[in-house]
């Protein structure tokens, strides 16, 4: 097989391919690939990894058209088609390159955000969308002795959305955010949602109208990219969904008044 890698760092006049055959292993992943690059093809080569065990997010990228964590897809699978993901065009999806997906891996970096190097991409945009939701528990009651209790019926609606690892391959499908480089994202909407429904907060649907604006709630077309690529099954358009419903309920509500 082989791995066709996209390369670009400062003073090249435009980004490369390099193509590096290699013998793939049982249970090698698309991280340990690029090792194998990184050791016997090129060892300046530059790509983001730390927990290898799909926690931590950071080695998020485009692996043959679809974000996907590189620690945890598998090369073999991919080389049999197996993995194959329906993805609502995005422009990454429009910018093509001459591979062969049944003996290459094509492996590029996260779409919608600015490369750095290599692999590497600067989530600042990403991370100031997530701070912008105000991402902090802000609970209704005083601080107890030793927890907050919360109903056992609340939790498997809640651990939909903090299962959530922010590793941005949402951020990287979603057509939106191509377009527009304004909107929050599913991730940080869907984090939003997250602590609206949380029993334990304090200010509950006042939350929601911290994305009430047109490049939050409003700005979705509902593709659908995210939840397909979420590596956790986070589902970022429900809680779009339910926060708008929720929000045109509140505005009935003062109309009827």
């Amino acid at each position: 097989m082989k791995l066709k890698v996209y390369r670009y760092y400062d003073g090249i006049e435009k980004p490369r391919y390099d193509t590096f055959k290699l013998e793939p292993t049982q249970g090698m992943t698309v991280l340990g690939a690029l090792f194998q690059f990184q050791q016997k093809f090129d060892d300046s080569i530059a790509f983001h990894y730390s927990c290898r065990g799909a926690v931590c997010g950071t080695c998020a990228m485009l692996i043959n058209k679809v974000p996907r964590l590189a620690c945890r897809t598998q090369v073999t699978s991919l080389l049999k088609g197996e993995l194959k993901i329906p993805l609502s065009p995005y422009p990454a999806l429009e910018e093509t390159v001459e591979w062969n997906p049944e003996e290459e891996i094509l492996v590029e970096p996260l779409p919608h955000l600015p490369v750095i190097r290599d692999l590497i991409v600067d989530m600042s945009k990403f991370f100031d969308f997530y701070k912008y939701v105000e991402p902090v528990f802000k609970p209704g009651d005083p601080t107890p002795e030793k927890a907050r209790h919360m109903d056992p019926v609340a939790i498997p609606e809640l651990e939909l959305y903090t299962n959530c690892i922010l590793c941005g391959a949402c951020f990287g499908s979603c057509p939106v955010d191509g377009s527009d480089p304004d909107y929050l994202g599913p991730a940080a909407l869907a984090k939003l949602y997250r602590f609206c429904i949380d029993p334990r907060e304090a200010n509950g649907i006042e939350r929601l109208k911290i994305a009430d604006i047109p490049r939050g709630w409003w700005d979705c077309e509902f593709h659908g990219n995210c939840r397909r690529v979420c590596p956790k099954d986070v589902p970022p358009l429900i809680a779009i969904a339910k926060a708008r419903e929720q929000l045109n309920q509140e505005r009935e509500k003062i109309g009827d008044k």
